[in-house]
């Protein structure tokens, strides 16, 4: 338990908790969706065994993704697809429920929310992921257990709270999204293909990086979300 000194060790967990929570509303809709038919006895059940079968297969990929990220370039395009995500969760959400089939059986809900958890999850893995590499390499496992073992349980557990609080105090979201565009930068800078250039350029290069990151995020976020506003606002204006 050496890592329990370590700065870092505790500012990485805090980013695969942060952005796990705040990337995974639409997973807890979707455990709620699946169970919704089941008797009141077995809705419990459902939901904590198909949260734990989709825990386990969280980490497993995002183990996956980790050992990916160690090759030249992966980590742009990671970095690219985070910043992306980040803009994503700033912009309205049409809503819908994704066309997710209740079941009336027991391990008809945990086949369906282990696949829509898979399905689903692809944002999940490439951010937690990115808050993996910036902890201690020799802890970046334990990490991820960590981190998804207590995040997935507190969105189930706590969705509806949580999506409450993030109603009521919107600047959690943008931070959040501030938070991916933060990683996002700092996963490219740290790509084997061009980390020696940015070195190069000094350290202070990677704090720009990183910040820039994550105000790019909030500004084309921002902008896009307003966009669909005045686009919406004119669709119902014409009706």
């Amino acid at each position: 338990m050496e890592h329990v000194s370590d700065v870092a060790f505790w500012v990485a967990l805090g980013k695969i908790i942060w952005v796990n929570i705040l990337l995974s509303g639409d997973n807890a809709v979707v455990i709620a969706l699946a169970a919704r038919n089941l008797p009141s006895t077995q809705r419990r059940n459902a939901v904590i065994l198909g949260s734990a079968a989709a825990i386990v297969l969280r980490v497993l990929l995002t183990l996956f993704a980790v050992e990916l990220l160690h090759y030249p370039y992966l980590k742009i395009v990671g970095a690219a697809l985070l910043f992306w995500i980040g803009i994503q969760l700033l912009i309205p959400d049409e809503g819908g429920d994704d066309g997710i089939q209740s079941s009336e059986h027991l391990l008809g809900a945990i086949r369906t929310i282990l696949i829509a958890d898979l399905v689903m999850s692809l944002d999940n893995v490439i951010a937690v992921a990115a808050a993996a590499e910036s902890g201690p390499s020799s802890a970046r496992t334990l990490l991820l257990i960590i981190g998804l073992g207590l995040s997935i349980p507190l969105i189930i557990f706590g969705s509806q709270l949580l999506m409450k609080v993030m109603e009521r105090y919107p600047v959690i979201i943008t931070l959040g999204a501030a938070l991916l565009g933060f990683v996002a930068g700092e996963m490219l800078v740290h790509d084997r293909a061009v980390e020696q250039f940015f070195i190069g350029l000094g350290g202070a290069t990677t704090t720009i990086v990183e910040l820039a990151g994550a105000i790019g995020v909030v500004v084309i976020g921002q902008w896009l979300a307003r966009r669909r506003g005045r686009a919406i606002a004119g669709e119902q204006a014409s009706r």
